[in-house]
Parts: C-alpha cells; sequence; structure tokens
C-alpha cells in the first residue's frame, strides 16, 4: 500500500514516484529535478555512446545528490543486417527519391546492448538503482551490477516475464502494460500483440512474485497512481507525463502533439527500430502499415530511417514517443508535477483530509 511504502526504502526515495528513462528524452536535469523533489529520477542511456552517457551521469551528480535510476538495454546482437534489410531498403527507396534524399544507407547498428564497458560506468558512478528493458544482461554482467550495490529493476509485459525476471534475482519487477509509450519490455516471446493493458497485468504480477511491483503504461496523474497502489503496486513509473516538462529534451513539435493528443492517437509501429515502439500516429505510418514486417533487426531498422528522421521538416517521417494517456499530459516544472502527483495521490487513497504524512508518500 502507499502507507510504510518499503519501495521507498529500498529506492532511496521519499515517493515511489519514478520518471520513466526514456533515451533520447530524459536529461540530466530532469531526472535530478524529479529526484529532488522526492521521486526516482531516470537516465535514458541505452542509446547513447559510452562518453555520452559517462556525462549524463557526471551532470546528474553535479546537480543532485539523491538516488538516480541508470537504464540500459539488454536486447540481443542483431549480427549481420544487410541482407535481413533489403526489403526495407527497398520499400523506402520512393521515400528518399521523393524528397532528394539520394540512396538508402546500407544499415548499420547504432548501439549495443548492456556490456562492459556499461558496467564500467555503473562502478565508476555508482547510481542507487539499475534498470533494464529487453530482459537482463548476461548473467555475470549482471552479478557484477549487483555488486556494486545496486538496486536492479527490470520490466515485464507478462506474469511468465516477472516470475523470469524474480528468479533471477531482480529487487523490482516493472509491469509494463500495453498503454505505455515507448518500447515493449517484451522479451520471452516477439509477439506484442499478445501483451495485456496494464491493469489486468498488474495484479496478476503482484499476486505472481513476492518483490515489489511497480505499475507502468498509462498512467499520467494522481488517480493512475492511486489505481495502481490498490491493484497491487508499491509504486508507478510515468514517462509520457514527464514529457511535456522543460527539463525534458523533446522538441516544440513533439510538445504541441502531445498537447492536442487524443485517446486513440498512439499506435505500436516497428517502422521506427525494429521492435514494437508506441508512438502517436502519423502519414509515415499509415503509408507504411504494409510494411511492419519488413523491418529490419533491432536497433538496425533505426539506421535506415535517420535520415528521414533529420529532415522531418520536409519528409513528415517523426517518432514522436507517447502513451495511451497522453492527451492527460500537463506542462508545467518537473517539481510541480511530482508534487501534483504526491497530492492527487494522496487525496484519492486517503480522501480530502489525507495529509502529506512523511513515509506516506
Amino acid at each position: 500500500m502507499w502507507d510504510g511504502n518499503p519501495l521507498c526504502d529500498l529506492l532511496g526515495v521519499d515517493h515511489p514516484i519514478i520518471q520513466a528513462p526514456m533515451a533520447g528524452s530524459t536529461t540530466p536535469q530532469l531526472a535530478a529535478t524529479v529526484s529532488n523533489a522526492g521521486g526516482l529520477g531516470s537516465l535514458g542511456l541505452a542509446s547513447s555512446t559510452v562518453d555520452a552517457a559517462d556525462q549524463q551521469l557526471a551532470a546528474f551528480k553535479s546537480l543532485s545528490n539523491r538516488s538516480l535510476n541508470a537504464n540500459f538495454f539488454c536486447h540481443a546482437e542483431p549480427g549481420e543486417v544487410a541482407g535481413a534489410a533489403e526489403a526495407m531498403r527497398e520499400r523506402l527507396r520512393p521515400w528518399y527519391a521523393a524528397h532528394g534524399l539520394g540512396e538508402v544507407p546500407v544499415p548499420s547498428v547504432p548501439y549495443r546492448g548492456f556490456n562492459a564497458e556499461h558496467l564500467e560506468l555503473i562502478r565508476r558512478h555508482r547510481p542507487r538503482v539499475v534498470s533494464f528493458h529487453f530482459g537482463l544482461p548476461a548473467e555475470e554482467l549482471f552479478r557484477a551490477v549487483k555488486q556494486t550495490g545496486a538496486v536492479v529493476m527490470s520490466s515485464a509485459t507478462t506474469v511468465a516475464e516477472a516470475r523470469w525476471l524474480e528468479a533471477r534475482g531482480v529487487d523490482v519487477v516493472i509491469a509494463q502494460g500495453l498503454e505505455a509509450g515507448g518500447h515493449r519490455g517484451i522479451f520471452l516471446s516477439d509477439d506484442a500483440a499478445a501483451q495485456v493493458g496494464l491493469f489486468a497485468l498488474l495484479p496478476q504480477v503482484a499476486r505472481a512474485v513476492r518483490v515489489p511491483v511497480v505499475a507502468a503504461g498509462g498512467i499520467a496523474d494522481g488517480r493512475g497512481v492511486a489505481a495502481a497502489i490498490v491493484l497491487g503496486a508499491s509504486g508507478a513509473q510515468l514517462g509520457t507525463a514527464f514529457l511535456r516538462c522543460p527539463e525534458a529534451n523533446v522538441p516544440a513539435a513533439h510538445r504541441a502533439a502531445l498537447a492536442s493528443a487524443s485517446d486513440d492517437g498512439t499506435r505500436l509501429t516497428r517502422l521506427f527500430s525494429g521492435r514494437p515502439n508506441r508512438v502517436l500516429r502519423s502519414p509515415f505510418m499509415d503509408e507504411m502499415r504494409d510494411a511492419e514486417e519488413l523491418a529490419a533487426p533491432f536497433p538496425s531498422q533505426s539506421s535506415l530511417i535517420a535520415p528521414l528522421r533529420r529532415e522531418a521538416g520536409r519528409t513528415g517521417v517523426v517518432a514522436h514517443l507517447a502513451g495511451q494517456a497522453a492527451a492527460l499530459t500537463r506542462e508545467m516544472p518537473a517539481a510541480e508535477l511530482v508534487r501534483a502527483l504526491i497530492g492527487e495521490t494522496e487525496q484519492h487513497l486517503h480522501g480530502p483530509g489525507g495529509g502529506n504524512r512523511r513515509g506516506a508518500v
């Protein structure tokens, strides 16, 4: 329950509110502001170079002495990708030709899964929390992360994944519902269509594992946090809710799209990375919907799309990260948003007289 929450002690926070680690959109300023406000700020380091990740971790430490969640991907390396991408390259050629961008590039692998270099970052910076997406790293790397004293969290999209994570020693399971923006954390299957919504998944995961469970997906205000707590979560992770904060690295066009979002405005697509990714619907996605199964292996698909995205003003090819609760987002500083979430949650759980007792939220 919200009162006497052991997750707060585990994470070293005052309130079990986690700002999701959205690679490319999170900044040290956003993470530090959330952590300084009593929640858990996160850095999405999955697509960063090792040097860039090192700089972000150092920047956070210069802004906050509170807990930080450093997040990484654990995807399988795709191997040789040129042959697997030829059908997608052919499908994209009309787009490149129409906008004078030349030949579709030969695919490359823009970033790797968690490896020994990332481990050295963890050893050097010692974040309180390390989280993973797409399962866990190799056993020796996972154990080495645990030996640094970090609390380890990872995403589960099914009960089977939650049990798998607990059996391998994670400290916290993040139950990610179908509503969540960004990449599905799915890793025991490749059938994203079989994933269920958060409020069906959450109570089943909470019953299946003994470690604390964090709810993620479609939560943008205190009503959602309170509902998650009632259904068995020890805390909530919110991503899209923080994208309109000034501290987030979100272009003006993305912010405007979020401000006018509707409940049916997002879609899951493989077109931008090769794995199912929830973003705001766009004409590019509509026109290319027949090519979903042609996507190059993750993450090499992003290298085929990158030139089109860099020229988004001409091409209209955008990948605006958003969950299904995008219409509930608010434009406000991150610290104010954390305070609003705490107050709203307390009100819905305890009523207007619930107060803001230390240790209760």
